[in-house]
């Protein structure tokens, strides 16, 4: 591949599969942003993000290879990403012995324009107020953009149970935001 910038993702995985280093690199730079920005999400924390894109990418090394197309290559790297956080939560608990702490929701609502300042720094808090199972769903549906199908798997649960949460978690913001009132 001469200049695979201009590649689709199922061109560039083959590719990388078959050992081509710039399909690789490419599909990295091209993907980088997503994999950061969902881990800083999913922990709350920049330095745990830059821990989990770095592991991530090590792990994108040996796992490209067993990438089906079953799913969208960028559903399938949420996965990685968002089983890299867990693994990274159930570390932590385990060698710190300190609660979970709560993950701060960071890009949920677009860039706040001086009028809505206060709604989104009040999103955010209530959205990391959630329960682990509900701010990740939040997290993968509003801020990923995934659908409830390609959620699912990623969660463990059924595309219902990704519906309901979601539902849950409409339900839970309304009661907080008129209680904040």
């Amino acid at each position: 591949m001469d200049d695979p910038s201009y590649f689709p993702d199922s061109l560039l995985v083959a590719a990388a599969v078959d050992g081509d280093r710039k399909a690789f690199e490419t599909l990295l730079r091209r993907h980088y942003d997503r994999i950061h920005g969902l881990a800083w999400q999913l922990t709350g924390s920049r330095s745990d993000a830059d821990d989990v894109a770095q592991e991530v990418c090590c792990t994108l090394v040996e796992k490209i290879g067993s990438f089906r197309g079953e799913a969208k290559f960028t559903t399938w790297l949420c996965g990685i990403v968002y089983n890299a956080c867990r693994d990274l939560r159930r570390r932590k608990r385990s060698f710190s012995g300190f609660a979970e702490r709560l993950a701060v929701i960071a890009g949920l609502t677009p860039a706040p324009d001086g009028r809505d300042l206060h709604d989104a720094i009040w999103l955010k808090s209530a959205i990391a107020r959630l329960k682990p199972a509900y701010r990740d769903t939040a997290v993968l549906i509003a801020g990923q953009q995934l659908t409830h199908a390609e959620a699912a798997p990623l969660l463990g649960v059924s595309e219902s149970t990704v519906a309901w949460r979601m539902h849950e978690i409409r339900r839970l913001l309304s009661f907080d935001k008129a209680e904040a009132r």
